[in-house]
C-alpha cells in the first residue's frame, strides 16, 4: 500500500508541474506555496483596484473556463453557459427539483399519456422576436431526428406527437409513460425563425446563439473570451450583474494564478489548487457535492472485452478506490460503487467491489488465466492487460487513470494509459469515463447504459438492464419504481459496464464579493449547475 501512495504522490506532483485544464474536468494545477500566498493578498488587491467593469460601466463577473468550440445544447449536454442563454419550459431548482421555465403551468392526462404546457406570454428572444409553441416543437423535433445525432434524443424517444395548440399552448403526447419527461423539458428551447433549414451540427448559430435567458452574446474572442451582457427584458427578472465573462483559461495553473491576481472572480479548481485558498482573505471556497463519478469505460466493440469480459470483476476488486481518494481527489469525494449513489433510488447493498487483491486473483484463474514469470497473467498464450485512455488536458482524470493502472498491475493485469490526440470511442479498449446527474434516476441511466442509446459510448448491452431501466422510466409509483432500480444495479453490479471508482466535489473558489451562490445544491456531471440562479447574484466592489 506505501508503494501505490508514494506513486500517487509522484503522479500528483508531475501534474503540477505540466499541468493543462479541459472542458470536461478542471484539473491539477500548480502549488500554493507560502510564496504565493504571500502575494496573493496584494495581487487580489491590484486586481480589485483595475475592477472588473464593463465598457458601459456596472458589474463584471470574470469565470475561468474551458473553451468552447459551440454554444448547441440540442446536440451537447454539459456547457455551464448554456443556462445563461436560453430556457426550457420547465427548469430545476436549488434542490433539483422540476420548476416553471418558459411554462407557467402544466397538466398531465394519464389516459392519453398528454402533458399540456402553458407558456407565459411576451416571452421575447435576444433578437426581439416573440417566443412561441413553434419553437418548442421545432427544437424536440430536432434532437429526435436521427439525421442529427443528438444524445439528448433517448429523453424523447418515447414521443409520439407534438401539437401546437396556439402561441403559448404545446403538447406532447407519449406513446408510453416517462416519468422524466418534466426534468427533460428543461432542455434549452431554440429558435425556429434562427435554425429552420440549418444543420443542427454545424449551424453557425451556434457560434453566436440567440436565446431567452437571462444572459445574450455580446462577444466571442475566440480562445480568449466569451462576453454576455444581461438581457434587460428577461421574463423572470434583470440580472443583478451586469455583464461575465467566460475568460478561457485552458491551462489550471495559470487559472490558480490568475484567481490569486484578481483576474479572475471563480473557477471550478482542482482538489488541491482550492485548498490553497481556504481561510484566505478575499475569498471563499465552495466544496459541493457533485452526482459526477469516475470510472473505467470498457470498450465492448473492442475484440478484446469479446473475449475477456468474465475478467471485469477481478478488475473491479483490483482497485483501491481510498487510496486514489486519499492521494489523488484528496478526499473531496467518495468512493464510488454505481450509478446512482446521490440518487432516492441508490442500492447500497449491491456488490460495492471492495478492494481485494486476493479476490482478484482468484477470479482470473478461475477464468483459467495462469500467472507468468513476469509476474501478469496469461490466457491461451496472450497477457492480459489493456489501455485507458484520457482525455488529452484532463490532469486529474489521467492521474486517477495512472494510479489505477499501477494498481490493477499489482495483481497481475498489464495495464497502461494513453492520452490520444482524438478519442476513438470505436477502437479503444478502455477510458476514463466521467458521467452522472443530480435529476431524475432516468437521467444518465437510461440513454447511457441502455442497448443502443445516444450516450452508450462502449456498446453495452445487457436484457436484463433494458427491462429494469423502461420498468422505472414507465411507473409513477415509487416503490415499483425502487423495485426496478434496484434490480437495474444488481444486474449492472453482475455485469459491470464501468470500474466505477469515485465521485468528485466540485471544488469553486470565488470572490467573497459575490452573493448569491447556492453551496448547498448538488452540481452535475462535470460540475455543472453553479449558474442555476445568476440572474439573483450580486457582486461587491
Amino acid at each position: 500500500m506505501k508503494k501505490i501512495i508514494t506513486l500517487l504522490f509522484s503522479f500528483m506532483m508531475v501534474f503540477s508541474l505540466a499541468a493543462c485544464g479541459s472542458r470536461q474536468e478542471n484539473a491539477q494545477g500548480g502549488g500554493n506555496g507560502q510564496g504565493a500566498d504571500a502575494q496573493a493578498g496584494q495581487r487580489k488587491e491590484e486586481g480589485d483596484i483595475a475592477g472588473h467593469e464593463g465598457e458601459g460601466g456596472g458589474t463584471t463577473l470574470v469565470y475561468g473556463s474551458g473553451d468552447y468550440t459551440r454554444i448547441n445544447p440540442a446536440m451537447d449536454e454539459h456547457g455551464e453557459i448554456n443556462i445563461l442563454i436560453f430556457n426550457g419550459l420547465t427548469a430545476h431548482d436549488g434542490e433539483n427539483q422540476v420548476v416553471p421555465g418558459l411554462a407557467e403551468s402544466w397538466e398531465f392526462d394519464g389516459e392519453t399519456n398528454t402533458y399540456t404546457f402553458h407558456m407565459a406570454e411576451g416571452v421575447k428572444w435576444h433578437d426581439g422576436e416573440l417566443v412561441t409553441a413553434n419553437d418548442v416543437k421545432f427544437t424536440i423535433e430536432a434532437i429526435m431526428d436521427p439525421e442529427n445525432g443528438s444524445e439528448n434524443a433517448p429523453n424523447y424517444e418515447d414521443v409520439e406527437e407534438i401539437t401546437v395548440i396556439d402561441d403559448t399552448t404545446i403538447s406532447f403526447r407519449l406513446a408510453a409513460p416517462n416519468v422524466a419527461f418534466l426534468d427533460y423539458m428543461t432542455m434549452a428551447v431554440l429558435p425556429a425563425h434562427l435554425l429552420e433549414g440549418e444543420n443542427m451540427q454545424e449551424s453557425t448559430f451556434f457560434r453566436a446563439p440567440v436565446g431567452t435567458g437571462p444572459y445574450k452574446l455580446e462577444s466571442w474572442d475566440e480562445g480568449q473570451a466569451i462576453t454576455l451582457v444581461k438581457n434587460e427584458n428577461y421574463f423572470k427578472g434583470v440580472a443583478k450583474i451586469d455583464r461575465v465573462i467566460f475568460k478561457i483559461v485552458p491551462d489550471d495553473n495559470a487559472k490558480t494564478l490568475q484567481m490569486q491576481s484578481g483576474e479572475l472572480d471563480l473557477a471550478l479548481l482542482s482538489p488541491k489548487d482550492s485548498e490553497g485558498f481556504e481561510g484566505k482573505e478575499g475569498y471563499q471556497v465552495y466544496h459541493m457535492k457533485t452526482s459526477d463519478y469516475r470510472g473505467i469505460l470498457f470498450n465492448f466493440r473492442n475484440e478484446y472485452w469479446v473475449k475477456n469480459r468474465d475478467i471485469i470483476p477481478a478488475v473491479c476488486y483490483g482497485i483501491d478506490r481510498q487510496a486514489i481518494l486519499d492521494a489523488v481527489v484528496l478526499n473531496h469525494g467518495v468512493a464510488a460503487y454505481g450509478p446512482l449513489q446521490r440518487n432516492i433510488y441508490n442500492n447500497e447493498d449491491v456488490e460495492h467491489y471492495d478492494y481485494n487483491q486476493d479476490k482478484a486473483k482468484e477470479i482470473l484463474k478461475a477464468a483459467g488465466c495462469e500467472m507468468g514469470e513476469d509476474g501478469f497473467f496469461y490466457r491461451d498464450g496472450e497477457k492480459l492487460g489493456f489501455t485507458i485512455s484520457v482525455g488529452a488536458g484532463d490532469q486529474v482524470r489521467l492521474a486517477i487513470a495512472q494510479a489505477a493502472a499501477q494498481q490493477l498491475k499489482e495483481i497481475g493485469l498489464d495495464v497502461d494509459v494513453e492520452v490520444p490526440a482524438v478519442v476513438d470511442w470505436g477502437k479503444q479498449q478502455a477510458y476514463l469515463i466521467g458521467w452522472g446527474s443530480p435529476f431524475d434516476a432516468d437521467d444518465h441511466t437510461y440513454k447511457v447504459f441502455g442497448t443502443d442509446k445516444g450516450a452508450n459510448y462502449n456498446g453495452y448491452s445487457n436484457e436484463l438492464v433494458d427491462r429494469y431501466l423502461l420498468e422505472a422510466r414507465r411507473t409513477d409509483d415509487e416503490q415499483a419504481r425502487a423495485r426496478a432500480y434496484d434490480k437495474f444495479q444488481e444486474e449492472l453490479a453482475k455485469d459491470p459496464a464501468f470500474a466505477f471508482i469515485c465521485y468528485i466535489d466540485a471544488d469553486y473558489v470565488a470572490d467573497d464579493g459575490i452573493k448569491g451562490i447556492s453551496p448547498d445544491t448538488v452540481m452535475g456531471h462535470h460540475g455543472v449547475g453553479i449558474f442555476w440562479n445568476m440572474n439573483e447574484w450580486t457582486m461587491d466592489r
